[in-house]
């Protein structure tokens, strides 16, 4: 008989290989989730809480078809990890909660903060090829996807909802959505972080306002919309690129698309918020050649900008997320 102090040290041996001893190019463990049960895991919440708290590399959390109705949660102390969806149309996460409604664990009143379907804390979170929905409208503010954390990618996704679909929470967080399909109707895309979009479709479910940017006194850029195509639902007619929901609001647009739904003017001060009034005195707007039947860059409001080729040129991925650590997302993507 192996004396007991072997059978422990070769656990232990054992355990730092698979862990600390791994390609820096490569996922350290991949998890596979399925409604079937063929999987290691039936639910995607389950996945995520298996991995190792600030783990040493990338988890690959492999989503197999299916619906899935979770409340999703990804912790500050889970990071590096990666959600893959089996089909962008056929792997869905998707729940119905509201800013009022009840919450069933704690009898409280959830707040738009707390009524996301995913909500992400952790950094170096990426997502891609599935579909994150809010299915509650008409009850108010609805969220479907809300980060919170740094160097967060997601491509290749729909993200589905009504009244702030997706919230970009705090001030530092560096957000990429890329090649993915956004629907909402009133500021349903908000929030405080520099995030770019880039390639993606954005649909207006109704006539109002798509984006609300919070950007912080002093933070060089905001929303930053990068060869988007602006599309709206049969009836809609009446949409605002942006509002201030804070008095240094920052969005562009890049020579994207603009449907004949979006206004003429472009843009609206939201006028009556008594908290921050004459927010189109320090918010910043602004388009660089815009195209389709809502570019209208004469009939613009007087305090927005139309950039020049030279303005432009700051407006790039590696100016506008790479920051003191020269986040390279793409690059990240390609291995």
């Amino acid at each position: 008989m192996r004396p007991w102090f072997e059978t422990t040290l070769e656990y232990t041996v054992n355990f730092l290989n698979r862990t600390l001893k791994y390609a820096p190019d490569q996922p350290y463990r991949e998890i596979t989730v399925s409604k079937d049960g063929k999987g290691d895991f039936s639910s995607i919440q389950e996945a995520i809480n298996s991995t190792r708290d600030l783990g040493p590399a990338e988890v690959v959390i492999h989503i197999k078809k299916g619906t899935y109705n979770e409340k999703i949660e990804i912790p500050s102390w889970k990071h590096k990890l990666t959600l893959v969806g089996e089909d962008r149309e056929n792997t869905v996460i998707t729940n119905d909660d509201f800013s009022g409604k009840i919450d069933s664990q704690t009898g409280k009143k959830l707040s738009t903060f707390t009524s996301y379907t995913l909500l992400v804390e952790g950094d170096d979170i990426h997502i891609q090829n599935l579909t994150i929905r809010n299915s509650s409208c008409g009850e108010g503010q609805a969220v479907a996807l809300h980060v919170e954390g740094d160097r967060f990618f997601i491509k290749d996704c729909n993200i589905l909802g009504c009244q702030d679909t997706i919230y970009t929470a705090n001030e530092g967080s560096r957000q990429l959505y890329l090649n993915c399909y956004i629907e909402g109707t009133t500021d349903f895309i908000f929030g405080e972080a520099t995030a770019v979009f880039k390639n993606c479709t954005i649909k207006s479910l109704a006539d109002s306002f798509v984006t609300a940017a919070a950007t912080p006194k002093g933070q060089e850029f905001g929303y930053v919309f990068i060869n988007c195509k602006l599309i709206a639902a049969e009836g809609v007619n009446e949409v605002y690129l942006g509002r201030p929901w804070r008095s240094y609001a920052k969005t562009v647009f890049i020579n994207s698309d603009l449907g004949n739904h979006i206004r003429s003017e472009g843009w609206n001060p939201w006028k009556g918020d008594e908290m921050f009034p004459n927010k189109e005195e320090t918010a910043y707007y602004a388009e660089y050649h815009s195209t389709g039947p809502g570019a209208a860059p004469e009939k613009r409001v007087e305090w927005s900008h139309q950039l020049s080729s030279e303005e432009v040129e700051k407006y790039n991925l590696e100016n506008i997320l790479g920051g003191k650590d020269n986040w390279n997302p793409t690059a990240e993507n390609k291995k």
